[in-house]
């Protein structure tokens, strides 16, 4: 569960369902005790806030089955970093050793336990979800949410179904069961130990559709960056600069404001006290990024124009000119540039 400064949308998802049953976003707010929630930013900050969120739009939808159906809209090119560097895996084998390492750079959530299953056995790993918090409808609410969402995230990478999978859950079969059937493409046992995606050895070694191997390397190396930065004591500047390289659209001011509970005026202020400003942050994260993707991937200078977000890439060739003083052409080709 990503629930924090990524970009689930888990929150859009949960009004649109809502609306489409006839509430409001109002009524769920308060329904959950959850009134400070902005629906602006469409964001909850705790675990706890989201179970809460869910448990009222299962009430309001009156479908027990909405947190299925919630995961299957999750798209994992909203994750940011953390999402470029899944896509980019060479094979699931390599997905889940991603995801324990850098799940946390997400948000908060349940943890994961990547296993052998027996190494004498065609059932190679099993990927097992540790929740611990709220009550037992909670606790079942969530791993439908989680599984729900990491079984479709597989789809996606291999695209197809998760052939000779199994999902384990340890509680009874709920009223709604039948729904699993239709919405997660694994055979379902209730009742069972823990909670864990089983996945055999030919289902580990599936290529990812959209592999890249020279990507990955840059995403990685993001990734540890924002494993690493989780606990510093960060000053204003440094906090917009994760935000900016952990997104996946380089939102404005008033977004990066928002997800620092600040306001605008008040961020304009203390990046001014630092001695920058947030355009300035802003063109820092995107010359960075750009010049890793130019030494280090074969993508063009169209396609990194794209991921920048510039609309033209006569834009992104003029800034890059700003900025390094040649063509995105001329750092790439150059002999006096090195990978460092």
């Amino acid at each position: 569960m990503r629930t924090g400064g990524e970009h689930i949308d888990l929150i859009r998802i949960l009004k649109h369902h809502v609306e489409q049953a006839g509430a409001s976003m109002d009524q769920l707010l308060s329904m959950s005790g959850l009134e400070r929630i902005s629906i602006k930013s469409e964001r909850a900050e705790k675990e706890t806030e989201v179970v809460a969120l869910l448990q009222s739009a299962i009430e309001l939808t009156k479908d027990p089955a909405l947190p299925l159906l919630l995961g299957r809209n999750f798209d994992i090119g909203t994750m940011g970093t953390f999402g470029f560097a899944v896509m980019s895996c060479a094979d699931i084998n390599a997905y889940l050793r991603l995801m324990t390492r850098y799940q946390k750079t997400v948000g908060v959530g349940p943890g994961w336990r990547v296993l052998d299953h027996d190494r004498n056995s065609e059932k190679g790993m099993l990927a097992r979800m540790i929740v611990t918090l709220g009550s037992s409808e909670q606790r079942r609410i969530v791993s439908e949410l989680i599984f729900s969402q990491f079984c479709t995230a597989i789809e996606f990478l291999i695209n197809g179904p998760l052939d000779g999978a199994e999902l384990h859950l340890n509680y009874a079969p709920p009223n709604h069961s039948i729904e699993y059937q239709r919405l997660i493409s694994a055979p379902v046992k209730f009742n069972q130990p823990y909670c864990q995606l089983v996945l055999p050895r030919q289902l580990l070694n599936r290529h990812v559709r959209t592999a890249n191997p020279a990507s990955h390397v840059i995403f990685l190396q993001q990734c540890e960056e924002l494993l690493r930065n989780l606990n510093k004591v960060e000053n204003t500047s440094a906090a917009v600069r994760r935000i900016l390289l952990q997104s996946a659209d380089f939102p404005n001011i008033s977004q990066v404001a928002e997800s620092l509970h600040v306001s605008e005026r008040t961020l304009r202020r203390r990046l001014n006290g630092e001695s920058t400003s947030f355009r300035a942050l802003t063109e820092e994260i995107k010359s960075t990024l750009a010049q890793e993707y130019l030494l280090k991937t074969d993508i063009t200078v169209s396609e990194i124009a794209h991921l920048l977000k510039y609309t033209e890439a006569v834009n992104f060739r003029q800034a890059f000119m700003r900025w390094q003083g040649v063509t995105p052409a001329q750092y790439r080709h150059s002999d006096d540039f090195s990978l460092g």
